[in-house]
């Protein structure tokens, strides 16, 4: 969900915890996300334990494992559940990894990044739903995860360069911020375009210039851009 400037509001998450599968969790996972290609094992097994439902308004969550992204308010929606699985599995992420994510949104993207990776940063536009992701994050246990309210599209300089970045609202193009604070070497997972939007892959090679790959066409909120 982009970025906000001037909100210098940080979130640290205080603890990590997973639940155990469940029948819904295991059928989405099987059905909707493994069935269309997403192999990886670790990516899998983390989407079998994480609960989605906690992650959507009350009334909605008899639908959180439903084939479809919902509506969280603020004109923001919780992804797919394929398209956080693949767009998960397509960064790659390492225990090793520190990483950035713009648009926090529900949280939901941060949980299933959190047991993949040593530390995740994550930036949402909306203050309200940074406080409210940070919240369900610490309430479920999770430590590794710290959410700011602030502009996405400054990216956070004071923890980079990253190993990973991935957004999860869609940008006209990839902010040169964000490719400044990437590590040679590193990933960026970003839905890139206005009306007609495709999933890329970024690689930042040894000159500083990236390698660019797109996966499938998507469709998601346009990354907002700060304001003061």
């Amino acid at each position: 969900m982009g970025g906000i400037a001037g909100f210098g509001v940080f979130f640290a998450v205080l603890a990590c915890a997973q639940a155990p599968p469940t029948k819904a969790r295991e059928a989405m996972v099987r059905e909707q996300i493994e069935a269309r290609g997403v192999k990886e094992e670790r990516v899998l097994d983390v989407l079998r334990r994480t609960p989605r439902h906690e992650f959507v308004p009350p009334e909605l969550q008899v639908h959180a494992y439903e084939d479809r992204p919902l509506a969280i308010g603020y004109g923001a929606t919780i992804s797919q559940p394929y398209i956080v699985g693949l767009m998960t599995e397509l960064l790659e992420p390492r225990p090793d990894s520190i990483v950035l994510e713009i648009g926090t949104g529900s949280g939901y993207q941060a949980a299933v990044l959190a047991p993949l990776v040593r530390h995740l940063y994550s930036i949402e536009v909306v203050p309200e739903l940074a406080q409210r992701a940070a919240k369900v994050l610490a309430r479920l246990q999770y430590k590794n995860v710290t959410v700011r309210a602030g502009d996405g599209y400054q990216g956070w300089p004071e923890h980079a360069p990253f190993d990973r970045i991935i957004l999860t609202a869609a940008p006209p193009e990839l902010p040169a911020s964000l490719v400044q604070q990437l590590k040679t070497g590193g990933r960026i997972v970003a839905p890139i375009g206005g009306q007609d939007q495709e999933l890329l892959v970024f690689e930042k090679l040894a000159d500083g210039s990236l390698r660019r790959r797109s996966v499938i066409p998507v469709m998601f909120v346009p990354m907002v851009p700060g304001r003061n």
